[in-house]
């Protein structure tokens, strides 16, 4: 299967920056999604951002409305890679980030991803 490794995730204060990396690796397809969730204690998990590949091409982007401008994924498809650009962090984005995939179109819905990393965490101070 299909393992992903999350990291770039640490402590930061508000307005600052970080970029978390997604490396995959196992059995990967040649069209899939991979996304971002994110957890804070006591919330459930939420989409953050989304990618999707249709053979070396990435065409389409999705974001979450609270991190709409602030935040972008990217990736390296050869080198099955995907990545976070946080750029003006706030308080409220502290949590858990979660890389994942699926082979289906994307979507925001966690529950229809089928390969999940373990997590990295995001603190953003005040």
């Amino acid at each position: 299967q299909v393992q992903l490794v999350e990291s770039g995730g640490g402590l930061v204060q508000a307005g600052g920056s970080l970029r978390l990396s997604c490396a995959a690796s196992g059995r990967t397809f040649s069209s899939y999604t991979m996304g971002w969730f994110r957890q804070a204690p006591g919330k459930e998990r939420e989409f953050v951002a989304g990618i999707r590949w249709s053979g070396r091409i990435a065409y389409y982007a999705d974001y979450a409305d609270s991190v709409k401008g602030r935040f972008t994924i990217s990736g390296d498809n050869a080198k099955n890679t995907v990545y976070l650009q946080m750029n003006s962090l706030k308080p409220e984005d502290t949590a858990v980030y979660y890389c994942a995939a699926n082979r289906q179109e994307l979507s925001r819905t966690d529950r229809l991803y089928d390969y999940w990393g373990q997590g990295t965490q995001v603190t953003v101070s005040s």
